[in-house]
C-alpha cells in the first residue's frame, strides 16, 4: 500500500509554482491545444495574444512564453473548432482531387464551411473609441494589400484586393466628407496620413502608386491573417461612422464612375447626395417615406427634451469650430491635376481641405480649358497649352499648405519637403523654410514677428519712454552685454576650426568658462554616482540614450555651421 502511494507520487511530480506556473513555452501550448503552428498563429492573431517576457524563464532564453490564462482562453475558444472543421473538410476536398472526382471537389467547395469574426471584434473592441486606437495598423495593412496585384502563388485572390481597395476608399471619402484630414507627409516608403475623429489621432501609411513586387523574405500567410482580421474590423468602423452621417452602408456607387477607376470621387457625391437628402436612385421613394417619418419623431423628440437638443447643437457647433480652418483652407479654389501626378492622394487631400479638383480623362467634374481654374498641379514641364489664369504647382506644395494651414507662395523651385511629424524646437535644429512657413503663419494672423537679423526695441528709449524702470533696463543691459559675449565666442570659435588654428579667450571670458567647467564636472560626478546604482541592461540603455543625443546634438551643430557658411557666401 505504501509502494503504490510513494509510486503515485512519483508519478504526479512537484507542484509549480511562480513564473513556471503562470507561463508555458510554445510546444507545451501547441501540446495542450493539440493543434499545428500554422493554426496556433491564426488563433493568437485573430484573439490578439501575444508571446510575454517574464522575469525569469524556467525553460530557457531560446523559447517564447505565453500566458497560461491566455492559453485557456485558447482552449475554450468556439473558432478553434470551426478551425477544425475547415481543416477536416479541406483534406476531403483533397481526396476527392486526387481520385480525379472532379465534379465532387467541385461539389465540395460549394459547401465549405465557413466562419466570421464579428464576435471577436465586439469582444476585442466593447467601445468604438477602443477600435479608432486600434486602426492605425489596419489601415496600414488595409491600404497596402489595395495595391498588391493578385497572386495565386501566395493565395491574394482578385475579390480581395477589390474588398479592400473598397474599404480603403470608404475611409478616406468620411475622412474628406468630415475635413478630419490633419497632417500629410511624402516619404521614400509612402505617404503618411494623420486624421483625427472622435478626438483620436489615426495616423497611417499609403503606398506609392508605383507596380508592387513580391519579395520571398515576407511570410504573406502571416499576413493574410491579419488582413481577414483588419478587413472586419475597418468594415465596422466604416459602418459607424457612415451610419453617423445618416448615409448608408455599404454605399451604392455610379457604375460609369467605378468603372473609369475614380472610386473615391463616387464616394464623395454619394455621401454628398445622402447627407443633403437627395435621391441616389429611382427606387427611393420607400426611403423619401422612413426619412418623413424619422423627422416627424426628431420633432417630437426636440418638443419633449429640448434641453437634450441644446447641448446636441452645442456639440455640433464646437466641432465646426474645430475643422473651420481645414474647411476653409482650399475654398473657392479649384484644382486641375495633369496625369502624371498622384491623382488619388490629391483628390483625397485636396476634397478634405474644402477644394475642388478634376483630372484629366472621362468622369471628370470639369475640362482642362475651364477658365475658372485657380492652379494646374503639374510635376514636370508643360509642353502643351499654358494659361495665364492660372498658377503651375507641384504636388508638394499642395502638401506644404495642408500642413501649414495657410496658402503659401506659389515658386518654381520648391524646398526640401519638411515633416509635420518632426518637433524642431525638441530636435535643436529649426530649418530655413520652417522658420520661413512661421513667419508667413503669423502673418496670416496678423502677428507681428521681428524680421531676421533686426535689432530689438533699444531699452534705453523704453526708458525714456516709462515703460521700463532702471532695475529693468540694467537687467536687460547686463543680458544684452552677455549674449554678444557669447555670439562672439561662437564666431571665434569657427573661425578657429575653418582656420585651423587655436581659440584666444579674453580674460573676462576666462573666469566665466571655469565656472561653467566647474558646473559641468559636478554634473559629471552626479551622472556617473546614479549610473553606479544601475543595472547592467540599464546602464547600457543609458549609455545608447547618451550617444544618440550626442549624435543628435552633433548633427544639429554642423547644420547650423553650414547654414552659416552658406550664408556667408
Amino acid at each position: 500500500m505504501c509502494s503504490l502511494s510513494s509510486t503515485s507520487l512519483v508519478m504526479q511530480g512537484k507542484k509549480k509554482e511562480g513564473n513556471a506556473a503562470r507561463y508555458m513555452t510554445r510546444s507545451q501550448a501547441l501540446k495542450h491545444l493539440q493543434v499545428k503552428l500554422n493554426l496556433f498563429r491564426r488563433l493568437c492573431i485573430v484573439k490578439g495574444i501575444f508571446p510575454r517576457e517574464p522575469k525569469k524563464k524556467v525553460k530557457g532564453n531560446h523559447h517564447t512564453y505565453y500566458h497560461v490564462k491566455d492559453i485557456s482562453f485558447l482552449q475554450h475558444e468556439p473558432l478553434l473548432e470551426k478551425f477544425r472543421e475547415v481543416r477536416t473538410y479541406q483534406k476531403k476536398v483533397v481526396k476527392a482531387k486526387a481520385k480525379k472526382n472532379e465534379e465532387l471537389a467541385r461539389l465540395l467547395l460549394t459547401r465549405q464551411p465557413t466562419y466570421k469574426l464579428d464576435r471577436l471584434i465586439h469582444e476585442r473592441y466593447p467601445t468604438f473609441i477602443d477600435a479608432l486606437r486600434d486602426l492605425d495598423d489596419c489601415l496600414t495593412m488595409v491600404h497596402l494589400f489595395a495595391v498588391l496585384p493578385a497572386s495565386d502563388r501566395e493565395k491574394l485572390d482578385v475579390k480581395r484586393v477589390h474588398n479592400c481597395r473598397r474599404l480603403s476608399h470608404e475611409w478616406q471619402a468620411y475622412i474628406s466628407r468630415n475635413h478630419a484630414l490633419r497632417k500629410v507627409f511624402v516619404s521614400v516608403k509612402g505617404i503618411y496620413y494623420q486624421a483625427e475623429v472622435e478626438g483620436q489621432k489615426i495616423t497611417w501609411l499609403t503606398p506609392h502608386a508605383i507596380q508592387q513586387v513580391f519579395t520571398n523574405d515576407v511570410d504573406f500567410g502571416v499576413l493574410l491573417t491579419f488582413l481577414e482580421f483588419y478587413e472586419t474590423l475597418l468594415a465596422f468602423v466604416n459602418l459607424k461612422l457612415y451610419h453617423s452621417l445618416n448615409v448608408k452602408y455599404p454605399p451604392i456607387l455610379d457604375s460609369q464612375l467605378e468603372a473609369l477607376a475614380a472610386d473615391l470621387y463616387a464616394l464623395s457625391r454619394y455621401i454628398d447626395a445622402s447627407s443633403r437628402g437627395m435621391k441616389v436612385d429611382a427606387s427611393s421613394s420607400s426611403q423619401s417615406n422612413d426619412r418623413e417619418e424619422s423627422d416627424l419623431r426628431l420633432a417630437q423628440l426636440e418638443h419633449q427634451l429640448p434641453s437634450l437638443m441644446h447641448l446636441v447643437a452645442d456639440k455640433e457647433v464646437e466641432e465646426d469650430e474645430e475643422t473651420r480652418a481645414c474647411k476653409s483652407l482650399f475654398k473657392d479654389l479649384k484644382f486641375f491635376l495633369s496625369r502624371e501626378v498622384p491623382r488619388e492622394s490629391l483628390l483625397f487631400v485636396i476634397g478634405a481641405f474644402g477644394g475642388r479638383v478634376s483630372w484629366e480623362g472621362e468622369g471628370a467634374p470639369f475640362k482642362e480649358d475651364d477658365e475658372s481654374i485657380t492652379h494646374h498641379i503639374i510635376d514636370k514641364p508643360s509642353s502643351g497649352h499654358m494659361y495665364l489664369s492660372r498658377e503651375y504647382v507641384q504636388p508638394q506644395w499642395i502638401y506644404d499648405c495642408v500642413n501649414a494651414l495657410i496658402i503659401l507662395p506659389a515658386q518654381k523651385e520648391l524646398p526640401p519637403h519638411l515633416s509635420p511629424f518632426v518637433d524642431n524646437e525638441a530636435e535643436g535644429y529649426v530649418p530655413e523654410y520652417a522658420e520661413i512657413i512661421r513667419r508667413y503663419q503669423a502673418a496670416a494672423r496678423n502677428d507681428v514677428l521681428p524680421l531676421p537679423g533686426a535689432a530689438k526695441e533699444d531699452p534705453q528709449n523704453l526708458l525714456y519712454a516709462g515703460v521700463m524702470s532702471r532695475t529693468e533696463e540694467a537687467e536687460a543691459a547686463r543680458d544684452r552685454r552677455k549674449i554678444a559675449a557669447l555670439e562672439r565666442q561662437y564666431h571665434e570659435e569657427l573661425m578657429s576650426e575653418l582656420n585651423g588654428g587655436a581659440l584666444v579667450m579674453n580674460e573676462g571670458e576666462g573666469e566665466d568658462s571655469e565656472a561653467d567647467a566647474e558646473n559641468t564636472q559636478i554634473a559629471q560626478d552626479v551622472a556617473a554616482m546614479a549610473k553606479s546604482m544601475m543595472s547592467r541592461r540599464s546602464s547600457n540603455l543609458y549609455d545608447a540614450i547618451m550617444i544618440t543625443k550626442r549624435r543628435e546634438k552633433e548633427r544639429n551643430q554642423l547644420l547650423k555651421r553650414w547654414r552659416i557658411l552658406k550664408n556667408a557666401q
